[in-house]
């Protein structure tokens, strides 16, 4: 014969009874219930954080919804099968421009997606690990371009615009 329901009982000092206050000056918590002496806290509920009328400071601060990177490059992503419609043996960031793929003065990332039929020499800011495999496979070369910026700004002023 196991244990059953009705013998089922909380462990020794696992169930607490709350504290019964507000009852009269006989005992503790008596009298004010812990709330002190008069003042709007002692007679009625006050809601958290609010400061009298004012505007509450949770409401004054703004809220903070991330940030905005400074040092943040954007690429124009072109992929391979754009590259392998194009038909042009050697890939540029002007003769890209010239065939509107990309707009002026953007920098450009070349991605993996697609196939090259031919060898075709790329060049572009940026390159995708499996793009740069895909045209070293078919026999064609990748030239990494310089950034027109500097990585960091100098030192001494730290602002988005600098060194851009």
């Amino acid at each position: 014969m196991g244990i059953r329901i009705h013998d089922l009982e909380p462990a020794d000092g696992s169930n607490k009874r709350g504290k019964r206050k507000a009852r009269g000056i006989g005992g503790k918590g008596g009298k004010t219930a812990g709330r002190g002496t008069k003042g709007q806290r002692a007679r009625n509920t006050v809601p958290v954080g609010f400061e009298g009328g004012q505007m509450p400071l949770i409401q004054r601060v703004p809220k903070l919804r991330g940030f905005t990177n400074p040092f943040r490059v954007e690429y124009q992503a072109i992929n391979l099968d754009t590259i392998a419609e194009s038909g042009l043996s050697e890939v540029t960031p002007e003769s890209l421009l010239a065939r509107g793929l990309v707009s002026k003065g953007a920098l450009v990332k070349v991605l993996g997606r697609g196939e090259l039929g031919s060898a075709v020499t790329v060049k572009a800011h940026a390159f995708s690990k499996s793009a740069e495999e895909a045209i070293t496979a078919a026999g064609g070369t990748v030239e990494v371009l310089p950034k027109p910026f500097g990585v960091r700004p100098s030192h001494g002023s730290y602002n988005q615009h600098t060194n851009r």
